[in-house]
């Protein structure tokens, strides 16, 4: 038996899908699609907990953390019956409202089936990018988790 080469794993392998249901219960998980560049982060928050027990020795804790994921989209539209995709649509509308009107469920995970895949609540922000006349259309879309960011399953394993 040969052992398998190890290869390098793309940045493109990402998958993110939004709830598209009016709960926000993860029953209408649709594809973003247009997605250019993806980011994601989960900074943990990390207090000194050193004391005069640990011999000079610093302590540290976790006391909390916060995540986030950056995404360039090209927008999408239907020029025939001229609409924008329903997944930009669903982010924009969040991105422009307040409460929970501006939060979404998330979804990311590899597309190849590889275990990583996340899931949370997320507030919107929705900016377009602007640009030259021969550009595209794109926006940045910034989602900051709200609450906990669950490890899941992957959808597609």
């Amino acid at each position: 038996m040969t052992t398998p080469t190890p290869t390098n794993a793309l940045a493109r392998r990402w998958k993110i899908d939004i709830d598209m249901s009016d709960d926000k219960d993860g029953s209408d998980y649709q594809n973003i699609i247009g997605i250019t560049e993806f980011t994601q982060s989960a900074e943990p928050n990390i207090e000194d907990s050193s004391d005069y027990d640990s011999e000079g020795w610093a302590g540290n804790t976790k006391t909390g953390q916060a995540w986030e994921v950056g995404l360039t989209i090209n927008r999408r539209i239907n020029d025939q019956v001229k609409t924008y995709h329903p997944t930009h649509e669903k982010l924009r509308f969040a991105g422009y409202a307040y409460g929970s009107d501006s939060e979404v469920r998330v979804r990311w995970y590899d597309r190849d089936g590889l275990p990583e895949a996340y899931e949370g609540i997320a507030v919107v922000q929705w900016a377009p990018s602007g640009g030259e006349a021969t550009a595209l259309d794109q926006v940045e879309v910034t989602l900051t988790g709200n609450g906990v960011l669950s490890l899941i399953d992957n959808p597609v394993a």
